[in-house]
């Protein structure tokens, strides 16, 4: 698995791109793995916590306890308006909880609403955005892995 840092050193635009329509809107969505292996769905938020891609959560919220069971992730970005002049956005990984004395360096850092707030650094195995060609007749998906690197496609 690789960190943001990592991806970004590996893929400069592409995380830029990502990282930006990330931060363009406050929530997306997250899917989680329930214990008996079937999807779970929920609204979060994603920041950014000393280089790393992060996810936070209230304290015993069902999506931390999926995480925490189970770190397998995917993160599908607002997808604004609907008119996709904005790239679509989508990311998977495993995350890890951070626990102790860095876990209330955040709460102090970040101030959440609670102290007890669940964080979860991301580790990334896939990055994938997909746009609409300028000529608007197919799909440009651009995909990162850490064995592939960057690899674009071109749907019609």
């Amino acid at each position: 698995m690789t960190g943001w840092q990592e991806f970004t050193e590996q893929a400069p635009e592409l995380a830029q791109t990502a990282r930006a329509r990330l931060e363009s809107a406050r929530h997306h969505v997250l899917a989680t793995l329930r214990a008996d292996g079937s999807p779970r769905v929920s609204g979060t938020e994603v920041g950014w916590y000393r280089g790393d891609l992060v996810l936070g959560s209230m304290p015993g919220a069902r999506k931390a306890r999926d995480l925490q069971r189970d770190g397998r992730f995917a993160v599908h970005a607002n997808p604004g308006d609907g008119s996709m002049a904005e790239p679509d956005v989508k990311l998977s990984g495993t995350a890890t909880e951070v626990t102790g004395d860095e876990q209330a360096a955040w709460v102090a850092e970040v101030g959440p609403p609670q102290d007890d707030a669940h964080l979860f650094r991301c580790a990334l195995n896939e990055v994938v955005t997909t746009t609409v060609s300028e000529d608007e007749t197919h799909l440009v998906i651009t995909s990162w892995t850490p064995e592939h690197g960057v690899r674009v496609f071109k749907r019609a």
